[in-house]
């Protein structure tokens, strides 16, 4: 019997399917119609954003929510290009995401005949950002690509992977074969390594342990071994909310002199899927992060293990396996009495250090937890958000979460909580976002209205780029550029018929939240620094 002939396009989809994508964010174009002609009849559902930077963002909030990769479907030139900044903020951040674009016939490739979308040489560009990047010369070779696509996405660092398709092979009719879902291998450390880690755990008196993005799927573990050994547990943004509530947590950051105190007196630190980069670590720039003379590091990439601090012991591991193989050789250990009181006192000089402004920052993020309990707080690079990094005591994992670290893109909030709004329907998303950040992806309005996501669009008016506009200030320099007049947000929302308020004194806030998080569809608050009563100018 012969297999099933189909288009590349159709079989394209077929894959998606067999590897769990349920939802794809694209905008449609002449070079990607045969890209569609299969995803109308899948289970596949099509997101539409306004611009394609927004399809990438879409696919990062997607992401992170809800822990697969999230899929953006562009087309050539323009559009992937326009995709670049998105899938940037995905590989500072490891977010797995999967670009899928069209180029132009493979006749036309290198030769610069001014075609539509034409590039000089696209997968180049792609390759130097990509942690993949395959052009599809040869049709049958569909099913390979995707498989070594998803194998990159599941097995090692996580981040953005690029497949491009020539408008020419799209159309092709290739054999459907059954489809299955690619494999993922992730590295795993030999028992003699975590046997040595094993050990200094149980030898320290004064552990502490450090946990980035890449534990979240470790959080019974981290908090087992935590628990073993009396280790407080400082998390950076992107595990912010790891051990929600629990006394050995220290939601703070590790620029803060209070954690960075916490670490220079412990006897051993072992750090758990974080890259240590800078914008956790030395958010100011001022070198001031300690030397850790007892650093295990745990790493799910081996050339990220060669960077940064260096280790007394480096263990090439996903932080899940690597954690619960030291656990295994630690039965019967008795913990460090004093981690929890270590760690309160972290949290209390941590809290203590930040100026008056970003504690009443934080408690508004505070005040946005207590009226939403479930909630996804989605940000942007505004103030608020910078002061949420520094300390967000987060009611669980995956709740917190922006551009203000890594990439550091503007504009990334209002399509990332649309992403995640699909991701997670059951939970209203608040994308708290500055006037300025939120006037680089405004239209998206339009997209959660269209998606019919429970996105609370939060804005935080302060007038311009008042960050920007305060670091010059700092430095001696006359501010310039920093105030971009905004338009009513008010309006701007009903234009597209989202429910909108302006709040007069931040005690409404707790209301107007609960009021929205009833609404099926988006909805937008505004607070003005200076004129909302209670914020803090």
């Amino acid at each position: 019997m012969s297999a099933e002939m189909k288009t590349v396009g159709e079989v394209l989809v077929d894959l998606l399917e067999a590897n769990g994508v349920e939802v794809v964010f694209g905008i449609p174009g002449v070079h990607t119609v045969e890209l569609y002609r299969g995803l109308s009849a899948s289970k596949i559902r099509h997101v539409t954003p306004r611009h394609e930077q927004g399809a990438g963002f879409m696919a990062d909030g997607y992401a992170r929510v809800s822990g697969k990769p999230g899929v953006a479907l562009v087309i050539t030139g323009p559009g992937l290009t326009n995709t670049i900044t998105a899938m940037a903020q995905a590989r500072q951040d490891s977010i797995p995401m999967l670009v899928i674009s069209g180029v132009n016939r493979r006749d036309s490739l290198g030769h610069g005949r001014g075609l539509l979308h034409e590039l000089p040489d696209q997968q180049g560009m792609m390759k130097t950002l990509a942690l993949y990047s395959h052009t599809l010369i040869n049709p049958t070779d569909l099913p390979l690509v995707v498989d070594r696509a998803f194998a990159v996405l599941l097995s090692g660092r996580p981040g953005p992977v690029h497949i491009e398709i020539p408008t020419d092979v799209m159309a092709e009719r290739i054999e459907s074969r059954g489809t299955k879902p690619a494999a993922a291998t992730r590295p795993r450390s030999d028992s003699e390594t975590l046997q040595r880690a094993a050990i200094l755990c149980a030898e320290a008196a004064r552990p502490v342990i450090l946990c980035g993005g890449g534990a979240l799927t470790a959080e019974a573990e981290v908090r087992a071994l935590a628990e073993q050994i009396g280790a407080p547990v400082v998390t950076t943004v992107n595990a912010r909310g790891m051990l929600a509530s629990h006394p050995l947590r220290v939601p703070a950051s590790p620029s803060l002199k209070a954690v960075r105190a916490l670490l220079r007196e412990a006897d051993l630190v072992l750090a758990l899927g974080t890259e240590m980069g800078q914008t956790d670590y030395d958010l100011y720039g001022d070198g001031g992060f300690p030397v850790l003379g007892n650093l295990i590091r745990t790493d799910i990439d081996a050339a990220q293990l060669a960077r940064g601090p260096q280790a007394a012991l480096s263990i090439l591991s996903g932080a899940r396996a690597a954690t619960a193989g030291i656990l295994g050789f630690l039965p019967g250990h008795t913990a460090a009495k004093d981690g929890a009181s270590r760690a309160d006192a972290a949290r209390k000089a941590g809290l203590k250090e930040l100026t008056p402004k970003m504690r009443a920052e934080i408690g508004v993020i505070e005040l946005i937890y207590k009226a939403l309990p479930d909630c996804t707080i989605v940000g942007d690079s505004t103030q608020a958000v910078y002061a949420g990094n520094l300390y967000c005591d987060a009611p669980r994992q995956r709740a917190w979460f922006n551009s203000a670290t890594g990439y550091g893109s503007l504009g990334y909030a209002p399509p990332a909580a649309v992403g995640a709004a699909i991701a997670d329907r059951a939970r209203p998303v608040v994308c708290l976002v500055g006037d300025g950040g939120f006037q680089f992806s405004l239209a998206e309005i339009g997209s959660a209205f269209d998606a019919g996501a429970r996105v609370i669009f939060l804005v935080w008016n302060n007038d311009g780029y008042r960050e920007i506009e305060s670091h010059m200030v700092e430095a001696g320099v006359m501010p310039e550029g920093v105030k971009p007049s905004a338009p009513d947000f008010l309006l701007t929302a009903k234009a597209y018929g989202v429910p909108a308020e302006r709040l007069t004194d931040i005690k409404d806030l707790p209301r107007a939240l609960a009021e929205a998080a009833l609404r099926p569809g988006p909805s937008l608050i505004e607070i003005h620094q200076d004129k909302t009563a209670g914020v803090g100018g």
